[in-house]
C-alpha cells in the first residue's frame, strides 16, 4: 500500500463567494472577495479572476480596504492571523499574528494604525459570546509580527458582521444583536443601549438583522426581521432618540448600506429587488428587480459609481448606479445539498450538478468559473416557505455527450408523487441542449437510479432506469412513425422485475453488452441484446448499495457494495465471489479511463479514499482522513493532456483528476507538488520583457517585431534603399488574419500599425535621397572626363570608315541607361513566381 506522500488535498473552485461583504477598489476596476482560504480579485467590467491572495490556512473571514493606502488590503481569517497584501500584484506584505480566531475586522479613518476586530470572549469557553477588540498594529520591518496588544470596545455583541459599522468616520460605532442596539462614542468613551420589543402589536418581529450608519449625519439605520427600516436620530441621549420607520420588504432585511455621500440608502432582501431610498426623501424609491436570488450582502464603490450585491446562490452581481447590471460573478451553485450525482460534460468538459432551483449548473473545472445554467423544470421558481415545488434530482450523460437524461419530482401533502423523466439532445447550431421528449409519471414510484449503455456507432442509445415499483425499464430513441417532419423520440422498450424486488441501482457494462440491476441482496445480470436474465450473485448479506463494473484489462469484474459494509467483487467469467472486505464505503466509482477505481470509506468521522485495481489485492494508493464528514458525490474528471515522469504513488493520477464535495459544498481534489510547480513555472514565463507591457497581442506580435527591428538595423548599417516589402508578405498580418476577432486588440491601433507599415521609414528615405544625390555626382564626373577624352582624341587623316556608323546617344539618354542598369527587378520575378 502507497501513502499519499506527496499527494495533497487542495481546493479547486466551488467555496463561498458570498459569505462575506465584498469590496470594491478606489478606481472601481477590482473587485476583492473571501474565498475559503483565500482572497480573490476578479476585474469588475471582464468578470475574470486577476489574482488568487493565498497564505491563510483556515477560512477567510473578512476584506478590508487599507485606509491609508488605497493599493493595499487587510484580510483576516479562523486561523488568527491579519494580512496585508498588495492585491494590484498579488503580494503578501505582511502577517499579524493575533492569536484568537477572527470572525470580522473593521477599520476607520480616525483610528490610523488601529484595526478593530471580532473574536470570542476570551473567558468564555462557548462560542456563543463575541466581543469587539482593537488591535494595534506594531510597526516593523519584519513579514510576521506578533500583535498581541488587544483592548476590549464592546462585549457580548453579534458574530454577524452585517450587525456592526462605524460612523462619521469613526467618531462612533454601533452594534445590534438581538432586539437592542448599541452606540458607543469613542470621545466620551461612553455607550448608550437602546431596546425594542421582540413582537410589535402586528405580530411582526422587531429582531435586529443588519445595520448601517450615515457617512455625515448622525443617523443609523436598521434592518429587522419582520421587514423594515428604522432610521435612529439624535441617538446621543438615552431618553430623546427618535427612529422614522420604513417599510416594502416582506421578510428580513438582510443588507444595508449608505452610498458615499450619503444621498441614498440601500437595501436587499429574499425578493431579490435591490430598493434604493432617497435620503430625507424616504418616499422617493428606486427598484432594480429580478437579480435572480436573495440578498445577502451591499458593497458600494469609493466614488459611488458601482454597487454590488451578493447573493444566496454564490453570485455577486455588479450594477451601475442602481440601473443597470454590468456584470456577474458566478460562484459554483450551492444549495441546502446536491441530489445528482457529480457529471463531466463529455463535449465540454465541465462538471455538472445542481445548480440554482430547476436547473443543472454546467462548471468549468480549469476557469473555477459557472459556464451556464440548464433550465430543467422550466417553470417560475417561487421563493415562498413550505411551497413544494420541482426538484431535479437524477441526471446522466450519454458517452458521447448527445444525449442527456434527467428526472424532476414534487412530493405535495396529500397528494401522490408528481414524476417526469425528459430526455435532451445537444443541439450543433446553439451549442447546448434542448428537449426532446418528456415522459410524465415513467414510474408508478420514485426513480432510484439511470444510466445509459456505451453503445457503439452502430447500436441504438439506451437508457435505464429503476423505480421502488419493483421494475426497471429500458428507454429506446426510435424513429418516428407517423410523420416525417417530426424528429425521432424515446419510448419504452422493454419492462424486467425480479420476484417482486426493489431494484436499487443499476450499471452498464464498458462495451454495453451487460446490464447488472441490484434487486435488494441480488445482482442480476442481464443482455440488452435479448434481455434474458443470464445470472444472478447473491453470496454476500445485505441490500446492494452500489454496483461498479471494472475497464479494460479488469472487465470481467463487477464489483459492489452493501450495508452490511461489505466490498465485494464477483468473476463475471466464472460467476463467483473473487473477494471481499469488510469496509463501510460511501461510494464507488471507476475511471473511465484505466483500471483504476475509488472507494470513500467513511471512519471516524472522517472519510478515508482508497485508490485500488480489482485483480490486484492491494490498494495502489491510500489518503486517510481526506475529509471531515461523509463523502457521497465524487467523479473522475479526463485531464486535457496526460501527466508525465509521474511517481509510482501518483500514477492514478496520469489521465484522470479525482473531484469530490464535501458535507460543506467544498469542492476539493488531488494534486502533486510537481504538477503544481510545472503550473507555477509556465506562469513564470509569460514574463519576457519588463520594458513592455505583457499583453497578448504582444506574446503574438513581440517576435515579428523583433524580426522587423533587426532587418531595420540591417538594412540601416547597409545603406539599402530598397523598399519595405508589402504586408501581404508579412507573416505577423498573416498570423492576425487567423486568429480568432474576440482575441483581437481595437481596430484602430490595428489600422495605425498596418498604415506605418505600407510606409517607408524617414532614416531610409533620407539614405535614398542622400544615395541619389551620391549617383548624380558620380555622374557629372563621368560626363566631364568622357568629354576631356573626345577632345584629346583626334583622328588621322586620311582614314576613311568601312561600317555604317551607329547613331551617337545624348548624354540624357545615357544617364538614363545608367540609372536602369541600376534598378532592382526583383519585384517582377516575384510578381511571376506568384
Amino acid at each position: 500500500m502507497v501513502e499519499h506522500g506527496d499527494i495533497r488535498v487542495v481546493h479547486r473552485g466551488g467555496s463561498k463567494i458570498n459569505s462575506r461583504e465584498p469590496v470594491i477598489t478606489n478606481d472601481s476596476r477590482f473587485l476583492l472577495c473571501a474565498s475559503g482560504e483565500c482572497v480573490k480579485v476578479f476585474s469588475t467590467s471582464t468578470e475574470e479572476c486577476v489574482h488568487d491572495l493565498r497564505g491563510h490556512t483556515a477560512l477567510v473571514t473578512g476584506v478590508l480596504l487599507r485606509p491609508s493606502n488605497h493599493l493595499q488590503v487587510y484580510s483576516c481569517s479562523a486561523d488568527g492571523t491579519v494580512r496585508l497584501w498588495d492585491f494590484t500584484d498579488g503580494i503578501l506584505i505582511k502577517t499579524y499574528v493575533i492569536g484568537y480566531p477572527i470572525y470580522s475586522i473593521y477599520t476607520s479613518a480616525n483610528h490610523e494604525g488601529v484595526i478593530f476586530i471580532v473574536i470570542p470572549m476570551q473567558n468564555d469557553k462557548r462560542t456563543e459570546l463575541f466581543q469587539l477588540a482593537a488591535v494595534h498594529l506594531p510597526q516593523s520591518s519584519d513579514q510576521l509580527v506578533e500583535a498581541r496588544e488587544l483592548s476590549a470596545v464592546l462585549s457580548n455583541i453579534s458574530s454577524n458582521p452585517a450587525a456592526v459599522a462605524f460612523g462619521r468616520g469613526g467618531e462612533y460605532l454601533a452594534a445590534a444583536k438581538g432586539s437592542q442596539l448599541e452606540v458607543f462614542f469613542f470621545k466620551k468613551q461612553k455607550s448608550y443601549r437602546f431596546s425594542l420589543k421582540e413582537d410589535n402589536k402586528t405580530g411582526g418581529k422587531n429582531t435586529f438583522t443588519c445595520l448601517s450608519c450615515h457617512p455625515k449625519d448622525d443617523c443609523i439605520a436598521t434592518g429587522h426581521e419582520d421587514g423594515k427600516i428604522r432610521l435612529w436620530r439624535n441617538f446621543n441621549h438615552k431618553k430623546e432618540y427618535t427612529y422614522s420607520t420604513l417599510h416594502w420588504h416582506h421578510s428580513a432585511v438582510s443588507a444595508l448600506c449608505f452610498t458615499p455621500e450619503g444621498t441614498n440608502l440601500l437595501s436587499g432582501g429574499v425578493e431579490s429587488v435591490l430598493v434604493q431610498w432617497r435620503y430625507n426623501q424616504e418616499s422617493q424609491r428606486d427598484f432594480l428587480p429580478r437579480l435572480g436570488a436573495a440578498i445577502t450582502h451591499i458593497a458600494v464603490s469609493p466614488d459611488g459609481v458601482l454597487f454590488c450585491t451578493s447573493h444566496s446562490d454564490n453570485k455577486i452581481t455588479i450594477i451601475q448606479s442602481c440601473v443597470k447590471v454590468s456584470a456577474v460573478i458566478q460562484g459554483l451553485v450551492k444549495g441546502d445539498s446536491v441530489q445528482t450525482d457529480l457529471m463531466v460534460d463529455p463535449r465540454s468538459k465541465a462538471l455538472v450538478l445542481n445548480g440554482k432551483p430547476g436547473h443543472l449548473q454546467f462548471f468549468s473545472l480549469q476557469r473555477d468559473k459557472l459556464l451556464y445554467n440548464l433550465d430543467i423544470v422550466q417553470q417560475e421558481y417561487i421563493h415562498e416557505s413550505g411551497l413544494e415545488q420541482f426538484e431535479v434530482v437524477k441526471a446522466a450523460f450519454d458517452t458521447s455527450g448527445t444525449w442527456l437524461a434527467t428526472v424532476e419530482e414534487r412530493k405535495q401533502k396529500a397528494a401522490e408523487l408528481e414524476v417526469n423523466l425528459k430526455l435532451w439532445a445537444f443541439d450543433e447550431q446553439t451549442q447546448s441542449f434542448v428537449l426532446n421528449t418528456t415522459i410524465s409519471a415513467p414510474h408508478e414510484a420514485q426513480i432510484t437510479a439511470m444510466c445509459f449503455r456505451q453503445a457503439a456507432d452502430t447500436e441504438t442509445t439506451m437508457l435505464v432506469s429503476t423505480s421502488r415499483d419493483g421494475h426497471f425499464k429500458a428507454w429506446q430513441l426510435a424513429a418516428p412513425a407517423h410523420t416525417e417532419d417530426e424528429g425521432p423520440s424515446w419510448s419504452c422498450d422493454f419492462v424486467g422485475a425480479y420476484h417482486g424486488l426493489v431494484p436499487e441501482c443499476c450499471r452498464f457494462s464498458a462495451d454495453g453488452s451487460l446490464l447488472a440491476v441490484s434487486f435488494q441482496e441480488v445482482v442480476t445480470v442481464w443482455s440488452p441484446a435479448s434481455w434474458g436474465l443470464l445470472t444472478t450473485l447473491s453470496q454476500p448479506p445485505g441490500a446492494i448499495r452500489d454496483l461498479c463494473f471494472g475497464r479494460l484489462s479488469c472487465s470481467k469484474y463487477l464489483l459492489g457494495t452493501t450495508a452490511s459494509n461489505l466490498l465485494c467483487c464477483w468473476n463475471l467469467l466464472t460467476c463467483t465471489l473473487e473477494w471481499s472486505t469488510s469496509m463501510d464505503i460511501s461510494l464507488l466509482l471507476a475511471d473511465p479511463l484505466s483500471e483504476n477505481m475509488a472507494a470513500f470509506c467513511s471512519q471516524a468521522g472522517s472519510t478515508d479514499l482508497f485508490v485500488f485495481k480489482p485483480n490486484e489485492p492491494r490498494p495502489l494508493f491510500s489518503h486517510k482522513a481526506v475529509c471531515s464528514g461523509r463523502v457521497d458525490r465524487a467523479v473522475f474528471a479526463p485531464r486535457e493532456e496526460m501527466l508525465e515522469s509521474c511517481e509510482e504513488s501518483s500514477q492514478w493520477l496520469n489521465r484522470s483528476q479525482l473531484y469530490f464535495l464535501t458535507q460543506y459544498m467544498d469542492l476539493m481534489t488531488f494534486t502533486t507538488k510537481p504538477e503544481e510547480d510545472r503550473l507555477m513555472a509556465s506562469s513564470k514565463q509569460l514574463v519576457i520583457d519588463d520594458s513592455v507591457a505583457m499583453t497578448p497581442f504582444y506574446l503574438l506580435l513581440g517576435k515579428h517585431r523583433q524580426q522587423q527591428r533587426q532587418e531595420t538595423e540591417d538594412a540601416a548599417s547597409s545603406l539599402s534603399s530598397e523598399r519595405t516589402p508589402l504586408p501581404r508578405r508579412s507573416a505577423a498580418i498573416r498570423e492576425l488574419l487567423q486568429t480568432p476577432a474576440h482575441v483581437l486588440p481595437s481596430t484602430s491601433f490595428l489600422c495605425s500599425m498596418f498604415v506605418q507599415s505600407l510606409l517607408i521609414s524617414v532614416t531610409d528615405a533620407r539614405e535614398e535621397t542622400k544615395h541619389a544625390e551620391e549617383e548624380m555626382v558620380s555622374e557629372k564626373e563621368e560626363e566631364d572626363s568622357e568629354e576631356e577624352t573626345d577632345f584629346s582624341i583626334s583622328r588621322p587623316e586620311g582614314d576613311q570608315v568601312t561600317e555604317s556608323a551607329a547613331p551617337a546617344l545624348t548624354k540624357a539618354q545615357l544617364r538614363e541607361l545608367r540609372r536602369v542598369k541600376k534598378l532592382d527587378h526583383g519585384w517582377l520575378a516575384g510578381l511571376l513566381d506568384s
